[in-house]
């Protein structure tokens, strides 16, 4: 069903990272720095992202449910082990220190605001920590209403407890929240699994979406989302 046969949601929840927040950027140039500090090797950041990633959303997804640090952390010495690299104890305090300082895509703080001034209700609903999102909350210049983070929910996406948290935190259906995210193995797996309506901002990253999931909407950035809303009198 078209986005314009349906009601205005309650609230608009968003996914963080890669969506709000510089992700793919962050992460590199992190990579880059803890590379720079091991002894002599010629590995890509891109080679050690890609096992890092690989093992991050394993971990993420094997009980029990652990913080964010931790899961990073392993993720990391699992990556850096299986390229023959020793691991410091400082190198996951470098990862995820970072994480809460990267900055959001220039057009996401007036886009946000733009939609807060529609009187729309906006949240965070995230793959992390706390402690780590609260800087990049903070760098939103303040239209988010409520931060949910795997932390609070005990679950990390695409597992629907996360979002069924979110839902109940925020008091409201399944059917009556937008959901507007980058990542389609994650978030598209989620809304597909659980039946929230969803947008997707493709960045043009390479990320293919689900054969078996299509999203309400498609744009490019955050910047197209309010002008889409507004065309559906939200």
């Amino acid at each position: 069903m078209p986005l314009s046969a349906m009601p205005r949601p309650s609230w608009l929840t968003f996914d963080c990272y890669g969506t709000l927040i510089q992700w793919d950027e962050g992460l590199l140039a992190a990579v880059r720095e803890l590379l720079a500090r091991k002894p002599a090797h010629d590995i890509a950041p891109d080679r050690l992202i890609a096992l890092y990633d690989h093992h991050e959303h394993a971990l993420e997804q094997t009980p029990p449910h652990r913080p964010f640090r931790e899961v990073a952390g392993q993720g990391l010495a699992l990556a850096l082990q299986a390229l023959g690299l020793p691991t410091q104890p400082e190198d996951i305090g470098l990862l995820t220190d970072r994480i809460g300082a990267m900055p959001p895509f220039p057009e996401v703080v007036p886009a946000l605001q733009r939609l807060k001034a529609r009187g729309h209700r906006l949240a965070i609903v995230s793959n992390t920590d706390d402690d780590i999102i609260a800087g990049n909350v903070a760098q939103l210049g303040g239209p988010i209403d409520r931060v949910i983070t795997a932390q609070q929910a005990g679950a990390y996406k695409p597992h629907r407890r996360l979002f069924d948290h979110a839902h109940a935190q925020l008091g409201v259906r399944h059917d009556e929240v937008v959901h507007i995210c980058a990542s389609p193995h994650l978030d598209h797996a989620a809304a597909r699994d659980v039946g929230f309506r969803c947008v997707w901002v493709d960045r043009g990253t390479g990320r293919q979406p689900l054969p078996d999931y299509r999203p309400d909407a498609t744009v490019r950035t955050l910047a197209e989302v309010p002008p889409l809303f507004e065309s559906l009198g939200w």
